[in-house]
């Protein structure tokens, strides 16, 4: 399997989980230039953009552990990018989904990461 699929399955795994929890998806693979946010989600009147980690197993250190500063900037810009695009006025956050191993299983989501 590719790294592209690979990525793919990730990010549908997380989206089923978003969504199993009353999220509702309003973008995945959104890309502009020099940024880029996995999932766009909103509940409860809060966007969350989403960054997804996957490992395929523990070996790896955690996929959350490998969201460093230089990430979080990247994070941080797809954020104001998005929102002035979309000229969106309500809260915001960023998030992060962690999945792992061959079956895409959800490990961890962690809301407002900076």
């Amino acid at each position: 399997m590719s790294t592209t699929e690979i990525g793919r399955k990730a990010e549908n795994a997380a989206r089923a989980y978003l969504e199993m929890r009353g999220f509702k998806i309003l973008e995945q693979n959104w890309r502009r230039p020099r940024c880029e946010i996995d999932i766009i989600a909103m509940k409860e009147n809060v966007v969350h953009l989403i960054e997804v980690k996957y490992r395929k197993d523990d070996n790896q250190g955690g996929g959350i552990e490998a969201i460093d500063n230089d990430k979080l900037k990247k994070m941080r810009l797809g954020a104001w990018v998005w929102v002035d695009e979309n000229k969106y006025r309500g809260q915001y956050m960023l998030s992060a989904i962690e999945i792992t191993g061959p079956k895409f299983s959800v490990i961890g989501f962690i809301e407002n990461v900076y």
